[in-house]
């Protein structure tokens, strides 16, 4: 596979982390550079990993994966994405929600790399080499985290009373896309 098409590839299944980027980071009152790195390099591991993951399960277990992927992401979304609206009635004490440390950054680095699961089968049917892509994007995918998050933190000072329940909104609007897509 050449560059260009791995390029693409990285782009396109960045999206989703480049959406819940924007989305998580509007919902932080204060997110540091620590966080917005530590977030955006798990983004681009589990992409890279899933990847890997997806090329190693070729096509022995692709009927097994592909009945229930979708559906994890789904209701992984979901359930950050229920709680940072539910979080958002509360009031600033009672918040907990970093989507950048623990499950809420595991549950979000798993749902947004199933795509790269699909990648890593594909290339796996293909018969193409691992390595380069996985590697360009796993770093591909952080970049475009790290310009999510900052773009959201800079959103988030301008829309800052509604930046939560809009977040969690984006994130289910990205759970259901996800299942939609699968279903159609």
């Amino acid at each position: 596979m050449d560059f260009l098409s791995i390029l693409l590839i990285a782009i396109g299944v960045s999206m989703d982390c480049l959406a819940v980027a924007i989305a998580g980071s509007i919902t932080l009152n204060e997110i540091s550079h620590h966080q917005i790195w530590r977030a955006s390099i798990a983004f681009g591991v589990s992409q890279a990993g899933m990847l890997v993951l997806g090329w190693l399960a070729g096509q022995a277990v692709v009927e097994f994966i592909e009945s229930f992927a979708y559906w994890l992401a789904f209701g992984l979304l979901m359930i950050i994405g229920f709680n940072m609206i539910r979080e958002s009635f509360e009031s600033e004490k009672e918040k907990s929600t970093d989507i950048t440390k623990g499950l809420a950054l595991l549950f979000l680095s798993i749902a947004t790399s199933i795509d790269s699961l699909a990648v890593g089968l594909s290339l796996a049917f293909l018969d193409s080499g691992v390595v380069t892509a996985s590697i360009s994007i796993g770093v591909i995918c952080c970049a475009i985290s790290l310009a999510g998050f900052y773009t959201g933190k800079k959103m988030g000072d301008l829309i800052s009373r509604r930046a939560e329940k809009v977040g969690g909104i984006v994130l289910i609007a990205i759970g259901i896309r996800i299942l939609v897509i699968e279903i159609l």
